[in-house]
């Protein structure tokens, strides 16, 4: 062979190796395939399939293969394969894994419909992206970019979804998920063997990216009520703000029990059997996307000695959020369900859920529910309504002295006051006495103002012209949005507000208030008018509601108390000198009266 024979070889050499190296196509890859437990490969039709049987993921060529080895190192084994999509499904609960990364593609909650009558799909693989990142020296591996082989087993009438890469040498990496044949719980175990080599004894990192699809039809309302709420190992449960309109993120160095991506009336989380050693969580949204409620974003730490002990067991959550269901997952998960601060959270609770609860084993027409429950609530409260109301007719029979008081004393306040407070005193009236019944009916009032909202019961319910009781009921549809009111007009609300204004006037009659709070009293109705409007029909046509007995209730007190008979017995008090004993209220008002006139001497 002579020089140029040489050269020449050497050139073609030198061509094809840059060829395969910068120009060479890349293979390609496998469409994926969807598969079931029912629609298997003819090797994974038997129902019951041994953990050493598995799917051949595929040869591949041999540059392909080093440069796996180089990029994975001992994990390149999983660098290809065929992805196939594998189905578990029971009553409630459809969830499609992937053979690559072993990881969850889709979930769909087979109960319910979104507000446009289309399936509940929790989790897409364009809204969803899942990581599981280690450390291996010099490099970094996530676990979700590799291949896995899948089998099926059964225990008892459980399916065991078994991913497995194999190494060889005895290492491996496990994935097994369960489904039961009801509920919304997803069993998740994931075991690393072999790998103490090969994996720095630090945290895995597990990240969750959720753009949370729609559900409902009002954006706004649902994304004031979507967030992350997590429990730490210490026993506190925390959650990022639901009305922030930025970037929310938390970083937790304590370990975590369970993490929960909440919305309105569904749940995505995730429970660690034993504990997440540390977390980041974050959430934030753009208000111009529609198509995306918040974007959530969970990264949790993975202890590698659970992991290879056996101890790396979890439990996906997915599924309405319902009290009933939610405080039988994991220690205070029911506190997805936001019930109030005390003491509105213990009425609904204690009083309002079990009533709710109690009515729809009978009834199954939501409306008639909520006109039963106001009347049962208003019969309880009765007693304090009418001491209420005595009280307000005692007043009214006052009336004219405390009026002759104010226009003796108009240009000074505090001694008008005192004389008021002399007088109550020698009639015997607490002038307080009216107000702490309504004080005290004020938590059942509030309470149903964090209960309605997030019923889940009546999502999708219709009564009269509302076709969805946990949305506003929208009459008109206007063509230019009112600030703080909306586009539309809730027929509903409108009738809570003419019938409030109405009671209003109708107190007022017997009742000594004068001036602004006279004015503010009516401009209160107004103001709910606006807050109300985009709330829940529900809430607002149970506000109505109770109007309109509250109504009947005060015609009634009205016959049954006697305002003469009133007279003769605060003129017997007067007689007899009136009450000795001051109450503590009377007694702390007349010291701050003092107070007020020793300061405005002092002051001439």
């Amino acid at each position: 062979m002579d020089r140029n024979q040489a050269t020449g070889l050497i050139l073609i050499a030198l061509m094809v190796i840059t060829y395969f190296t910068f120009f060479a196509p890349e293979a390609p890859q496998p469409q994926p395939e969807t598969v079931t437990e029912q629609a298997s490969e003819p090797a994974q039709e038997s129902p019951v399939v041994s953990d050493s049987t598995f799917v051949d993921a595929g040869p591949s060529d041999s540059l392909q293969a080093v440069m796996n080895t180089q990029k994975y190192g001992v994990f390149g084994a999983g660098a290809a394969g065929d992805e196939k999509t594998i189905t578990l499904e029971n009553e409630d609960l459809r969830v499609d894994l992937s053979t690559k990364g072993a990881i969850i593609r889709e979930v769909e909650l087979k109960s319910f419909k979104t507000y446009d009558d289309q399936p509940v799909v929790l989790l897409t693989p364009g809204s969803n992206k899942f990581s599981l990142t280690l450390n291996s020296p010099g490099k970094i591996i996530d676990l979700a970019e590799l291949y896995y082989n899948h089998s099926v087993s059964t225990v008892g009438d459980t399916a065991v979804h078994t991913f497995r890469l194999d190494m060889g040498n005895g290492q491996y990496v496990k994935h097994t998920y369960k489904l039961p044949q009801q509920g919304y719980e997803l069993a998740y175990d994931l075991e690393l063997v072999g790998l103490d080599n090969v994996v720095t004894r630090e945290d895995l990192i597990y990240r969750w990216d959720d753009h949370i699809r729609p559900q409902e039809k009002d954006m706004e309302l649902s994304r004031t009520n979507t967030t992350i709420n997590y429990f730490t190992s210490n026993g506190d449960f925390d959650y990022l703000s639901e009305r922030s309109t930025g970037l929310e993120e938390e970083v937790l160095e304590e370990s975590v029990k369970w993490i929960s991506i909440k919305q309105r009336f569904f749940i995505a989380g995730l429970v660690a059997e034993n504990r997440f050693s540390r977390a980041r969580v974050s959430t934030n949204y753009d208000p111009e996307k529609e198509d995306q409620v918040k974007f959530a974003q969970v990264m949790l730490g993975l202890p590698y000695e659970d992991l290879k002990s056996g101890k790396g067991s979890f439990r996906y959550y997915f599924g309405p959020n319902d009290y009933h269901i939610t405080k039988n997952v994991a220690e205070d998960f029911s506190k997805n369900l936001w019930l109030g601060w005390p003491p509105m959270i213990w009425v609904n609770k204690f009083v309002i859920i079990p009533l709710f609860d109690l009515l729809n084993n009978f009834l199954n027409n939501y409306g008639i529910i909520i006109i039963v429950m106001v009347f049962i609530i208003k019969l309880v409260l009765s007693p304090l309504s009418y001491k209420s109301y005595v009280s307000m007719a005692k007043m009214k029979v006052l009336k004219p002295e405390l009026d002759e008081i104010k226009e003796k004393h108009g240009d000074d306040m505090s001694k008008a006051q005192q004389e008021q407070m002399k007088l109550y005193q020698k009639v015997g009236v607490n002038p307080i006495s009216g107000c702490v019944p309504m004080l005290l009916q004020m938590p059942i009032l509030l309470s149903m103002f964090y209960f309605f909202p997030q019923s889940i019961e009546l999502r999708g319910k219709s009564f009269l012209w509302a076709d969805n009781l946990s949305s506003y009921d929208s009459i008109l549809d206007l063509p230019f949005t009112i600030p703080f009111y909306g586009s539309h007009v809730s027929l509903f609300v409108l009738l809570m507000t003419v019938s409030t204004i109405f009671i209003t006037w109708q107190n007022q009659q017997v009742s000594t208030v004068q001036g602004p709070m006279k004015t503010f009293s009516y401009l209160m109705p107004v103001i709910f008018m606006f807050v109300l409007n985009s709330y829940p029909a529900a809430l607002s046509f149970y506000y109505f509601v109770s109007n309109l007995v509250t109504f009947g209730q005060q015609a009634a007190i009205r016959k049954l108390i006697d305002e003469d008979k009133i007279k003769k017995v605060l003129e017997e008090n007067r007689k007899r000198g009136g009450s000795k004993k001051k109450s503590k209220f009377q007694a702390r008002l007349e010291e701050a009266m003092k107070a007020s006139q020793q300061q405005a001497r002092s002051r001439k």
